[in-house]
């Protein structure tokens, strides 16, 4: 490393100095950033010692991280706004491409919120993702810190000029980057393989420039920078006990052209800058201030020679102030929208998505919470926009792409005291019949065979018509009041039994949504229930029907969820309310009756405590002879059908009746990242009379619970106790996977 010491002598051609001849009067410092993922934040301790040297940067160049961090600082990032940016940005969930649940269809919360594993149907074959994440989320963030030079499409014009590097997928050559869209291009530099998608620049698939090109030092001289300072982040290449697994054994084979070229680039630096990096790699972004500390500990070494750089600017550095960071409420006037690259889908569905159109003051916020609701329909692969500011407000351009994926594979698995053990396999397509059609079918495997086949055909906010047909199986000792309907089997009150619950339920309904919260809808079903016990009498096993009948029926449903999580979830409220008509039966005599049920709950966190509150009722109006479809509480069962509620300190239909009050509350406390310690009580009246002439609180059953759970990538994992005061019973339960 040649370090910049003969700055008294300029004019004289020290010799083993630089083969260019510094200038007399002013220093152009050219910056080079490497990548290295997470490790490139410690760029951003590095520039703050430049910035306290007093060094002028008039070119930078980077790859990756290298780019992310160079970018916002040549679009004008103090390091102390940088710094900020960093630590207070969640970069695996951007990384993970979530999307607020807000941002999700009615169906998609219901349906979707299952899976643990969804791969593409490719031809007539399942095939894997290109990569972990689309992208969207990245791009979002980098649209939004480049609002203000997103008029800017040559990159000499930034406040500082800049360059980076991506690598073309179909020649592995790098790809020098100095004009476009700053947003799309950086995205494309740090396109790392298999974690994000390559992105299609100028017809060329660009990826990760560390592949190529991870240290661009002569792409920055070319620039015309006479002084070279360079900030590396990379490692040493892993010896031979390292290599212990397939990921390390990737990266050390993409690595091998990375290191081997480095030797010769740090011969042209000037200044050259390697943090410490052990104990970090490229996914330590929960270790940000580290990294940045660790950058700022190795660049404050070099701060003497540095300040003999500024020393040789005349044109001193002006204070830094960076810049002016628009509020989050700001308002922008939308005065055009130009949309390019659609071809299925109509300019209008897309506006219609985004929730905006000309005229309107938006603010940033609420165009990126339209682009997260485009971006969850699955239909198209890249969502970019930017703001180009015009006389009276901005134009908007959004460029997409389709996608072209329409089928899909998705699995899952769950374990639960009641269901036992099940894998759910699920086959999704879209445009079978109709473009905005999706067909969705379930099978699940295990102790309680299931199926679940849905067809529905989404008009957006207007009307949408569907189909759907289950069928859902449960075993277990239950309580059956009264008696059965055939074979004058009688069962005696409280009698548990070991009973086979079978629903076969297909419903045809219409419904309309209005903005994603709040959906409406009403239905005609046929539902056939069969419910019975197979005992051994006298060495022979005999089938006692306690239910084996159908009903035609009509059903009203409206429901609101604005749930940040369908798990353990932070704030929101939840609505549902179903009224069902049983009109006729196949079995006679039958006298009509209906079901009006429904529940009210919210969620409010103060700290990392959340407390929630559920109400729920249920009544039958009419006269209801068929014990089975009375109501039916206990357990702790979320995913109970038809009149089953799940009810703390009882085992299931431990407690039956024609209708029921119940609450519910939860305090439940976050102790660390995604691991909750709940505290439970529940309340309920099981009664036909429901309000009991204003004496709501007599012969109140009650329940408790306190619960441990962790919401895994394989869903929710809780253990549960339960008690009641009023028997004197206790129940450990334990949940294992999303509830299907």
């Amino acid at each position: 490393m040649k370090r910049v010491l003969p700055f008294l002598f300029i004019g004289f051609f020290f010799a083993g100095y630089a083969q260019k001849k510094l200038p007399k009067t002013d220093l152009k410092v050219g910056l080079v950033l490497s990548g290295g993922g997470a490790k490139g934040f410690a760029h951003i301790g590095a520039i703050k010692v430049l910035e306290e040297a007093g060094v002028r940067i008039d070119y930078i160049g980077g790859t990756s991280m290298g780019a992310i961090v160079g970018a916002l600082y040549a679009a004008g990032y103090n390091a102390n706004q940088l710094d900020s940016i960093i630590t207070h940005t969640d970069f695996t969930n951007i990384l993970q491409d979530k999307l607020p649940r807000s941002s999700k269809s009615f169906y998609q919360k219901e349906n979707d919120e299952k899976y643990v594993i969804t791969l593409p149907i490719k031809g007539k074959s399942i095939g894997l993702p290109s990569a972990i994440s689309k992208g969207q989320n990245v791009f979002n963030l980098f649209s939004r810190l480049t609002e203000h030079v997103h008029d800017i499409q040559d990159f000499n014009n930034l406040p500082i000029p800049f360059l980076c590097i991506a690598t073309d997928l179909e020649t592995g050559k790098p790809v020098v980057l100095n004009h476009g869209f700053l947003p799309e291009v950086i995205r494309a530099s740090g396109s790392f393989p298999t974690l994000l998608e390559p992105v299609e620049i100028d017809g060329k698939l660009l990826a990760d420039g560390g592949i190529a090109n991870n240290f661009p030092v002569q792409e920055v001289i070319n620039m015309g920078a006479d002084v070279i300072i360079g900030i590396d982040v990379q490692n040493k290449l892993k010896t031979k006990e390292q290599l212990n697994s397939a990921p390390k054994i990737v990266m050390q084979i993409i690595n091998f052209n990375m290191y081997s070229e480095n030797e010769s680039k740090k011969k042209l630096v000037d200044v050259y800058i390697h943090p410490k990096m052990k104990g970090f790699n490229v996914v330590s972004f929960d270790k940000a201030a580290e990294i940045i500390k660790a950058g700022e500990v190795e660049a404050l070494k070099e701060l003497p020679y540095l300040k003999s750089i500024a020393k040789q600017q005349s044109n001193k550095l002006k204070l830094i102030r960076g810049v002016t960071i628009y509020p989050k409420k700001r308002k922008i006037r939308i005065k055009e929208i130009e949309v390019e690259g659609l071809k299925e889908y109509s300019k209008e569905y897309l506006i219609r998505n985004l929730d905006i159109k000309v005229g309107d003051s938006i603010t940033f916020n609420s165009f990126k919470k339209g682009v997260e609701r485009l971006s969850a329909t699955d239909n198209f692969k890249t969502i970019n926009y930017k703001f180009i500011p015009e006389e009276g407000g901005n134009k908007i351009i959004i460029e997409v792409e389709e996608s072209l994926l329409n089928s899909t594979f998705s699995i899952g698995g769950h374990y639960d005291n009641l269901f036992k053990t099940g894998v759910i396999l699920n086959y999704k397509t879209k445009g079978l019949f109709l473009k905005n059609d999706v067909l969705s079918t379930d099978f699940v495997l295990g102790d309680n065979v299931r199926y679940l086949i849905n067809y529905y055909v989404d008009n957006g906010f207007y009307w949408n018509f569907g189909f759907r047909t289950r069928y859902v199986n449960i075993k277990d000792n239950i309580t059956i009041l009264g008696g059965s309907f055939q074979n004058d089997n009688i069962v005696s009150e409280s009698e548990k039994i070991p009973l086979n619950y079978n629903d076969f339920t297909t419903q045809f309904y219409a419904q309309t949504t209005f903005g994603q919260k709040f959906i409406t809808g009403l239905g005609l079903e046929h539902k056939y229930l069969r419910a019975f016990n197979e005992p051994t009498i006298n060495g022979e096993t005999r089938k006692i029907f306690y239910e084996n009948e159908g009903y035609f029926n009509a059903y009203f449903y409206l429901k609101l969820d604005t749930y940040d999580a369908k798990y353990y979830p932070k704030k929101g409220v939840g609505l549902s309310a179903t009224y069902r008509a049983y009109l006729t039966s196949s079995v006679n005599p039958f006298s009509s009756f209906t079901q009006l049920d429904g529940t009210l709950g919210f969620a409010k966190t103060f700290k990392k405590y959340t407390f929630q509150f559920i109400t729920e009722a249920g009544a039958t109006i009419g006269n209801n002879k068929n014990p089975v479809l009375d109501y039916h509480l206990g357990g702790v069962a979320q995913n109970l059908i038809n009149t089953f509620r799940p009810f703390y300190g009882y085992d299931i239909a431990d407690l039956n009746e024609n209708g029921f009050l119940k609450s519910t509350f939860i305090l439940r406390k976050e102790i660390f990242k995604e691991n909750y310690l709940s505290f439970i009580a529940n309340y309920a009246r099981i009664d036909n009379d429901l309000f009991n002439r204003g004496n709501l609180f007599q012969n109140t059953k009650s329940g408790y619970a306190i619960s441990y759970g962790i919401n895994s990538f394989l869903g929710p994992i809780e253990l549960v106790y339960a008690w009641s005061p009023d028997t004197s019973a206790n129940y450990w339960y334990l949940n294992f996977g999303f509830w299907f």
